[in-house]
């Protein structure tokens, strides 16, 4: 065989198959052909590549030696009122994460102990699983269970952290969170989040904002509104009082004749904008108050001005309720 050169070339590429009592006219049977062996050896043999180089696997150990690993990732949630969000806040929260183990360094490994080659996979990092169907051979690679693609393990792991190299513990972290922001909102920390696999970086943490109802105020975008109630002489005569922000106490005018359900601006007051200069304004929507009981003084003043004519509402708006009754079903 080694003598024809036409059979050694098939030999050196498809092995026995290619020079057995099969290899007719086609070079070769389907007897124990490999189709992912001829596949790669193909690549390999055509562009100098393989399948391992393209999808960053081989089957040689030698080239799998992943020591390290990133920390994963941590997310957690920031409680913050209105007024932190319209001032801005610096906030100290104790985040509980996964800590470089300080038995070990880390490493995961006991004092003078060293890593080894891994039993199970003998170092390549991979389990190969070979099936077989009408087609041929179909080869399944997994990474190793046992050394998570390390292709080696530690000879004797350390006791306190059993040779994670990690371990629980916490830290308490300070951040800053700008006026403006809103609940979806988030700040990443690079390198707070949990601690990387035997010396790698570690994650990020990522701090979700979370608005808290307020029992006044409602947000509307940059904008806040509040329900405020007044008293029915507040409303009729007119005045200054003094209202709730969310950076204090302000003063507000009240026009004669103010009606229920009016609506005053109060600019500049609501919560400033993330990206750009300037605040939303703070939206005072009038209540007039009905007092549900009363003395007999009062009761007496009320059935006074009950007989004003000023006071009736058919007779001094600009177009009453029962002039749009009329109009409506043309009486």
């Amino acid at each position: 065989v080694l003598s024809d050169p036409e059979k050694r070339r098939r030999y050196d590429q498809f092995g026995h198959a290619g020079v057995g009592s099969g290899a007719g006219a086609q070079g070769f049977d389907f007897t124990d052909f490999d189709l992912a062996d001829a596949l790669r050896q193909f690549m390999e043999e055509g562009f100098g590549f393989g399948f391992g180089d393209i999808f960053g696997s081989s089957r040689s150990g030698g080239r799998r030696r992943k020591v390290t690993r990133k920390g994963s990732d941590l997310q957690i949630k920031l409680k913050l009122t209105l007024e932190e969000i319209a001032t801005g806040v610096t906030k100290k929260i104790k985040v509980r994460k996964k800590v470089a183990c300080p038995e070990c360094n880390g490493t995961g490994s006991a004092k003078y102990s060293k890593t080894v080659m891994c039993p199970v996979c003998h170092g390549s990092g991979e389990i190969r699983q070979v099936s077989r169907s009408l087609f041929g051979q179909f080869v399944n690679v997994t990474t190793c269970h046992r050394c998570n693609g390390e292709g080696q393990v530690i000879e004797n792991p350390c006791h306190t952290c059993h040779g994670s190299g990690l371990i629980d513990g916490s830290k308490t972290i300070e951040v800053n969170v700008p006026a403006g922001v809103s609940t979806g909102n988030y700040i990443t920390l690079r390198g707070e989040g949990n601690a990387g696999i035997r010396g790698g970086q570690p994650g990020d943490l990522i701090i979700y904002i979370e608005e808290v109802p307020h029992e006044l105020f409602e947000r509307q975008g940059n904008d806040v509104v509040l329900y405020l109630p007044i008293s029915f002489p507040t409303a009729a005569l007119g005045g200054t009082i003094e209202v709730p922000t969310l950076t204090g106490k302000a003063k507000l005018k009240i026009a004669p004749g103010t009606q229920s359900g009016k609506i005053l601006r109060m600019r500049g007051k609501g919560i400033p904008y993330l990206r750009g200069a300037g605040s939303g304004d703070q939206l005072v929507q009038v209540q007039v108050y009905v007092p549900t009981k009363l003395n007999d003084q009062e009761r007496q003043i009320l059935e006074k001005l009950a007989t004003s004519e000023n006071l009736d509402p058919s007779k001094n708006s600009h177009k009453s309720f029962f002039d749009k009754f009329k109009e409506a079903f043309s009486i």
